[in-house]
């Protein structure tokens, strides 16, 4: 294994994500230099004084000049507009990358732009907190983690087997599916989830702002867990829901005849069926633990290991 995959590696917005990347590559040495860029003045400033890359650039610009590689951590409803500020600058043979929750609608943004010397590999870390900005980040984030890449028909196995390797790196293992295949997965895994979530606070919220029930106050573990979902990042959120809107409609209409069949059997005091479904959904949580994406206490990975400072564990590709 060389000593560093790439020589520069340029991280386009220092969120949780590209934070937590920016410390996982140093810390494993990924690459020979980090550099960083975010549009915020004051997120730059807060990435320079935590030093999690060795420069911090003012510019997109800046940033991906002579870069190897160019991971893009932004929102997916702002990739167009980025590649567009930076595909004049992008280096002959560049490989790009992202950390998109969609992948088919970050596909179409990205090709028409890229440059025809230039690589897409299209990716997707399945790690993540309800905690955003530059401080939120850490470089055991992705350990431990799956992370998904969509090369089918926009790059060659090189690059794709390039990326996969930084994954890797950083303790993260890799599967390869379609982009469409990604979004019906995610759809359901994780984009309908937090819809629920975000459903269920409001809700919550409206109750106690109407009727003053201490909802809020009074909650239990269960409602406590569905708070995370709903605090995490609202601009990425929004973005994943507008650009993957067709699988999660989709997966939202299962959802909605799933739940009007739980309402019948609770109405007709259908015992036997309610008994079956959670009977069922328990076994899916114990497979889930199995299979190491969680520990065993259900507190939907308010756990996770943000103080770990050990070295990764290996992880082999799928």
């Amino acid at each position: 294994m060389p000593e560093h995959l790439f020589e520069r590696v340029a991280i386009i917005g220092i969120g949780l994500i590209g934070s937590s990347l920016a410390y996982a590559i140093r810390k494993h040495g990924a690459a020979r230099t980090v550099v960083a860029y975010d549009r915020v003045p004051d997120v730059r400033s807060r990435a320079m004084a935590l030093g999690l890359a060795e420069h911090v650039e003012d510019n997109a610009k800046a940033a991906v000049e002579g870069a190897d590689l160019v991971i893009l951590c932004v929102p997916v409803g702002a990739i167009a507009a980025v590649m567009e500020d930076i595909a004049p600058h992008l280096s002959k043979g560049v490989i790009v990358t992202d950390v998109g929750s969609v992948k088919h609608s970050v596909v179409q943004d990205v090709m028409p732009r890229l440059p025809s010397d230039a690589q897409f590999v299209p990716g997707h870390p399945i790690a993540g907190t309800e905690n955003s900005g530059p401080e939120a980040g850490f470089a055991e984030l992705f350990e431990e983690r799956w992370c998904i890449l969509t090369p089918e028909g926009v790059c060659d196995d090189v690059a794709t087997e390039q990326v996969a390797a930084l994954w890797q790196r950083i303790g993260s293992s890799v599967d390869i599916m379609s982009p469409e295949h990604h979004d019906l997965v995610c759809a359901v895994t994780s984009h309908l989830p937090h819809l629920i979530a975000y459903n269920i606070v409001g809700t919550a919220a409206d109750l106690e702002e109407v009727t003053k029930s201490e909802v809020i106050k009074y909650s239990a573990a269960g409602f406590r867990d569905f708070t995370r979902l709903a605090a995490s990042d609202p601009t990425m959120w929004r973005d994943v829901f507008l650009n993957n809107k067709e699988a999660v409609l989709e997966m939202l209409g299962r959802f909605s005849e799933d739940l009007a069949a739980l309402q019948r059997a609770i109405r007709w005091s259908d015992g036997e069926a309610l008994f079956e479904l959670f009977t069922r959904t328990r076994e899916i949580r114990r497979g889930i633990i199995q299979a190491g994406q969680e520990t065993d206490e259900p507190d939907f990975g308010r756990g996770l290991r943000q103080h770990q400072t050990g070295p990764a564990s290996k992880i082999t590709n799928s």
